[in-house]
């Protein structure tokens, strides 16, 4: 299988020299090959959304290196890792452009790493293509293309942004609890879909969440992060049989600490 993520060594200070520095990542390793679908859970101070926006590009790490696809991206800024990467925010306002229509987003997504020219336009066949990715979804919204994002609700505009994050095939999708943001019915339609455009497209796919259930149903992988370390490593068969309590006695184990309550964990 093809390795599609590689993190070595990595480590990321916060403050760096002064009274408040913070080391948030202490050196995390582990890779990822093409198709995994990876779920991230920590408690508050972990690591995971500093882990995931070191690898956007988001800031600079410290030490260590990333690879994405076989490209060293370590030195490459966030705007060029753009090209390499898909992804959906919690804020189902981000990713999207809210005065332009379903339609245009769709538009400048099909567009993600290519040159951009002063013309815009959609084409008839693109116009074909945008509403049958859009039916997908199920929604009824490949009736209503011409509408503004910014009027649809927040589970609508999450689904579209998941499509418009793998409309062109990224190398990685970085889900940063891209479901937090909405109520339980809602996520859970998100996350069905989430499941669906990853299976359909073989997507390598890295999601923090805060449910450890959602964490243990989706993917084949679950890696649990601890004070800036990787506690639990848990991969396919393992991490079928896995349930909440077994996350709770790994971490135990692992990170020698007891649990006051579950926040700890998420």
């Amino acid at each position: 299988m093809t390795q599609a993520l590689k993190i070595n060594n990595l480590h990321k200070l916060f403050e760096r020299g002064t009274i408040n520095e913070n080391h948030v990542l202490k050196g995390v390793s582990f890779s990822a090959q093409e198709g995994d679908f990876i779920t991230v859970i920590g408690g508050n101070g972990a690591g995971k959304s500093t882990l995931l926006n070191s690898i956007a590009g988001s800031f600079p790490v410290d030490e260590g290196s990333i690879q994405i696809g076989g490209v060293d991206v370590t030195q490459m800024p966030e705007h060029k890792r753009a090209k390499l990467i898909g992804r959906v925010f919690q804020d189902p306002r981000l990713g999207t452009a809210t005065r332009m229509t379903i339609q245009e987003n769709l538009a400048i997504a099909k567009k993600r790493g290519q040159k951009r020219s002063l013309r815009f336009g959609t084409s008839a066949k693109d116009k074909a293509y945008f509403y049958e990715q859009v039916q997908q979804l199920e929604l009824g919204l490949e009736e209503r293309m011409s509408m503004d994002m910014g009027l649809l609700s927040g589970g609508q505009r999450q689904a579209l942004t998941l499509l418009m994050a793998t409309l062109t095939k990224p190398e990685l999708l970085l889900l940063d609890e891209h479901t937090a943001a909405l109520d339980p019915k809602t996520a859970q339609q998100v996350l069905d879909l989430t499941q669906k455009l990853v299976e359909k497209n073989n997507l390598t796919t890295f999601m923090i969440t805060h449910n450890m259930q959602d964490a243990l149903t989706y993917g084949n992988r679950l890696i649990m992060l601890h004070n800036g370390k990787i506690v639990v490593d848990l991969k396919d068969e393992q991490k079928k049989k896995a349930t909440v309590n077994d996350l709770i006695e790994l971490f135990k184990i692992r990170s020698g600490q007891e649990i006051e309550d579950e926040g700890m964990l998420l």
